[in-house]
C-alpha cells in the first residue's frame, strides 16, 4: 500500500493509506497539500531507492517523502 512518509526533527511519521478507499485517498491527497503549503518538499522513491522531487499528488507512488524546509542561520 502507498505510504506517505513525513520527515521532522523528532524522526518520521508513516501514513498509509488504501488507493481503493475514496476517503483514505481524498485524506492523502488533502494531507499532500497541507504539507507542501507548511514548506515541505515531496520526493517520490523510485524501486532503485532514488529520490526525485514530486510536483504533484501522486496516488500510485508506493513511497512519498516529505522533507522539511531547511533553517539556517
Amino acid at each position: 500500500m502507498p505510504t506517505q512518509i513525513v520527515m521532522d526533527h523528532t524522526g518520521d511519521t508513516r501514513h498509509v493509506f488504501d488507493v481503493n478507499d475514496v476517503e483514505a485517498l481524498a485524506k492523502a491527497e488533502e494531507r499532500f497539500k497541507a504539507l507542501v503549503g507548511k514548506g515541505f518538499t515531496p520526493a517520490v522513491r523510485d524501486p532503485a531507492g532514488e529520490a526525485r522531487v514530486a510536483r504533484s499528488f501522486g496516488p500510485t507512488a508506493q513511497e512519498m517523502l516529505f522533507y522539511p524546509r531547511l533553517v539556517g542561520g
